[in-house]
């Protein structure tokens, strides 16, 4: 065999599989020796289609070859794919093939004898060196991966491809996503990244939760509410932003998001977010401006909903529930528990993903799971989040932390037969450790994500690190978002609880700092009092806990 045999051998494998060894010598013999390198296997593919019918071979191959080649010129490039960049572009290596064969891939990957069926037709294929994965590969192209690709290589702002095109924001936010974890397109490294001193992620599993690429802002647009629940964290007098102050803030999220190289999400709350005035207009130069929204509210009328439709589809729309309805309408109002029940079909007939959120004592907690199964069926998702004893709140009990632990491994065990159930809690992934089984997000999808991948804005500016607990970072109207969240404040929170430390599980976990800080414990010193991992240290004791907590977010 010669030279030239052996590396278009190299270089075209599933070619020379499919070809018998008669017939190769005389299909290679057919390359321009004057031809050297790269010109003479580029040549290849055009050689193969003219002799196809004289030498009998399969109708495909060169469409095949051609795909070949362009595998063997995006090894060559891995260097240029794995290069850092300031801003969102094409992966330099990656080759875009239109082809008129479908299953071209699935050759490349099978062994002789087992060849997929190639047959006619239109098909995309890309191929790219991953530079995530260190290895070239190759895969026919689905219409949103297309349209991440575009996306992207025009330069399209996401929030104004959105209304024009009348596209869920949300859809063209994941395909992008989509092609740059597949390293189809590179993307700058994100700037909110936990501190390698203090969160030290040991497991593999674990190491997602180190950095953020998505930030979110809590927004409490409105303390108006048409609801007086007794479990209210805040009813104190707030100013209320004007429309102009609220364009202000989405250009502060607008440039840390760019600063940071994150993306946006927005979630709308109060109050009762759509009882602020100029709503509508807000809503709209949110989706502008492409952040994806949720709303966390009440129930409100079909003609309401249809009008956030003609804007954008929000990415859920969360309402809650105390218990059954004696407890919840004790809670919140009576005849609080149908309203909420005759509002979830709504939002399932319009195509609206529904949550619904309870906040967990000791007088619902075993209510929870007979909630769950009146839940399902109706709602998308169903979880819980604990009570943090803050404002009026701090008049409800808490479950003790042995009742709590109880509760939860039950909860867990209810979830293999109840789909609607969801995990939130962080102190879940204790069990879940146990039991062998990765971490999950926990609250925030970074465990206690406080001034990390998210903090809470309120109506009259004031930034905090979660809004469950006073955790005061700096007013956005005087020092910016940037500077609340770099604040000393904020870096504390982002650290969690120095008893925490050491603990395996802190980037997934980090229990719940507002828990702690309504039961009186300073929350950067002792860890979540319901914590039941001994590893880590000692669980708080009763008498470590007070009964006095914050009544306001002052």
């Amino acid at each position: 065999m010669t030279d030239r045999e052996t590396t278009l051998q190299d270089i075209f494998p599933a070619c020379r599989r499919l070809v018998d060894s008669a017939t190769w010598p005389l299909l290679t013999s057919n390359v321009d020796s004057h031809l050297e390198g790269e010109a003479a296997w580029d040549r290849f593919s055009e050689i193969v289609v003219s002799l196809a019918g004289t030498l009998n071979l399969p109708d495909y191959l060169g469409a095949l070859a051609e795909l070949e080649f362009a595998l063997h010129r995006c090894a060559r490039m891995r260097d240029l794919a794995s290069l850092d960049v300031e801003k969102r572009q094409l992966n330099p290596s990656l080759r875009i093939l239109e082809s008129q064969w479908i299953g071209l891939p699935g050759v490349l990957a099978s062994k002789h004898g087992q060849d997929p069926a190639i047959v006619p037709g239109c098909d995309v294929i890309l191929v790219w060196f991953d530079p995530k994965r260190g290895k070239t590969r190759v895969q026919s192209a689905d219409d949103a991966t297309l349209t991440g690709l575009k996306i992207v290589s025009d330069g399209l702002h996401v929030g104004k491809a959105a209304l024009e095109y009348r596209v869920p924001l949300s859809s063209l936010h994941q395909a992008v996503d989509k092609a740059i974890s597949k390293g189809l397109v590179l993307a700058p490294k994100s700037r909110l990244r936990r501190n390698p001193a203090i969160f030290e992620a040991k497991e593999k599993h674990l190491q997602r939760f180190m950095t953020a690429r998505v930030f979110t802002l809590q927004w409490h647009i409105t303390q108006a509410c048409d609801l007086h629940c007794r479990h209210c964290y805040d009813r104190s007098a707030r100013d209320v932003m004007t429309l102009d102050q609220a364009i202000f803030v989405l250009d502060e999220l607008e440039g840390f998001c760019r600063d940071r190289n994150v993306r946006a999400k927005v979630t709308f709350t109060g109050g009762n977010p759509l009882m602020y005035p100029d709503f509508d207009a807000l809503y709209l130069e949110t989706a502008n401006r492409g952040f994806p929204v949720s709303i966390l509210g009440n129930p409100t009328t079909r003609q309401r909903l249809e009008n956030l439709l003609a804007v954008q589809r929000p990415t859920h729309y969360q309402v809650s529930l105390e218990g059954l309805r004696e407890h919840n309408d004790h809670i919140r109002q009576a005849g609080y528990f149908d309203r909420v029940m005759k509002f979830m079909p709504l939002l399932k007939d319009l195509g609206i993903p529904s949550q619904v959120m309870l906040t967990l004592t000791r007088d619902n907690m075993d209510q929870v799971l007979q909630l769950g199964k009146l839940l399902s069926g109706v709602t998308d998702l169903f979880t819980f989040n604990r009570l943090s004893a803050v404002g009026e709140g701090a008049a409800l009990l808490m479950p003790t932390p042995e009742e709590y632990e109880h509760f939860l491994r039950t909860f867990l065990q209810e979830c293999s037969d109840n789909a609607v159930l969801g995990l939130k809690d962080n102190l879940i992934n204790i069990i879940r450790e146990e039991e062998g089984l990765k971490s999950f997000g926990g609250c925030t999808g970074f465990g206690c994500g406080a001034a990390f991948n998210f903090v809470t804005l309120l109506s009259d500016g004031e930034v905090h690190a979660c809004r469950k607990f006073p955790s005061f970072l700096g007013n956005v109207f005087e020092q910016g978002l940037s500077r609340c969240y770099d604040s000393q404040a904020g870096q504390r929170y982002r650290a969690g609880s120095a008893g925490c430390r050491g603990c395996e599980l802190l980037p997934s976990c980090g229990g719940c700092q507002a828990v702690a800080s309504s039961l009186g414990l300073d929350p950067h010193i002792y860890r979540d009092p319901y914590c039941f991992r001994g590893q880590a240290g000692r669980r708080a004791s009763a008498s470590d806990i007070s009964c006095s907590a914050p009544s306001d977010l002052k």
